[in-house]
């Protein structure tokens, strides 16, 4: 956080009543958020993200949410019946649109990929083919998740000093 950015929230803390002392642990705590795990971007395997074929969008909204700690934010029934779910700002929605989900899903990039896994095993999800993969010249943690609706998603985080 900027010095700037600091001043502004102490005064404005003052303003609503935080005291210094309680503005800074606000700060810290904020600070070390920033290194749990999160979902950074999604990209799906076949055309839209926001649009994985499902055949029930309640079972679907439960599902993630429960497992993969999403959360529902958008809901509608035109153009297709679509459920749009958030984690950490990155989106995955999914659709009632004849497609077949054995044949899509998402590659989802994470941070702190080793504390995804653990939360994600926590929550009941089976994790598979934990490895590192080689693409453009750069290493990636790497692994696989099957959903009971059949897709599939790939969660990557590239290995930082690795060449």
């Amino acid at each position: 956080m900027t010095d700037t950015c600091r001043l502004t929230n102490r005064w404005s803390a003052t303003l609503i009543g935080f005291s210094p002392d309680a503005l800074a642990r606000r700060e810290e705590e904020s600070t070390a958020m920033s290194n749990e795990p999160r979902f950074k971007k999604a990209f799906p395997y076949q055309k839209d993200v926001l649009s994985l074929p499902v055949k029930d969008l309640d079972a679907a909204s439960q599902w993630y949410c429960a497992h993969f700690g999403m959360v529902e934010v958008e809901r509608h029934e035109k153009p297709v019946p679509t459920v749009i779910l958030e984690r950490d700002g990155t989106r995955i929605g999914f659709s009632v649109n004849g497609g077949d989900p054995a044949q899509d899903g998402a590659a989802v990039l994470v941070s702190n990929i080793q504390e995804i896994k653990d939360e994600l095993e926590r929550n009941g999800v089976s994790i598979g083919n934990w490895r590192v993969d080689e693409r453009g010249g750069e290493r990636h943690q790497v692994f696989f998740v099957v959903a009971p609706d059949g897709l599939c998603y790939y969660f990557h985080e590239p290995i930082q000093g690795a060449a």
